[in-house]
């Protein structure tokens, strides 16, 4: 993203960082399903000093879900250890193919000259 366009939107720039942050987990441990996701948290955790999550202007739950909606984020419910299954377990998320294209288009798209 070039300089400025994260501060006119912080959404746009809070759902990239989100995408980015599950893509990269989905890299890192690849082959291993189980471990390509991430909880609500975790996500929470890693966007700690994201700009616009720091300042107040975006929840990362809303940004999640908006993702979730719109097919950029699976979110999968349930345990897949039976023996957690009987305590409330927290959805695990997962980037799409439509996550990743966005992802890529939005990186695109910011390597333009203007």
């Amino acid at each position: 993203m070039a300089p400025g366009d994260e501060q006119r939107d912080p959404v746009r720039a809070t759902l990239i960082a989100i995408l980015q942050q599950l893509n990269r987990v989905e890299s890192m441990h690849e082959g291993q399903e189980h471990r390509q996701t991430l909880e609500l948290r975790e996500i929470e955790r890693l966007l700690t000093d994201f700009w616009a999550i720091k300042h107040d202007r975006v929840k990362v739950p809303l940004a999640l879900g908006l993702l979730v909606r719109n097919g950029m984020v699976t979110a999968e419910v349930g345990s897949p250890y039976p023996s957690r299954a009987r305590a409330a377990t927290p959805a695990l998320y997962r980037i799409t193919t439509e996550g990743k294209r966005f992802l890529v288009d939005s990186s695109q798209q910011a390597d333009r000259i203007r």
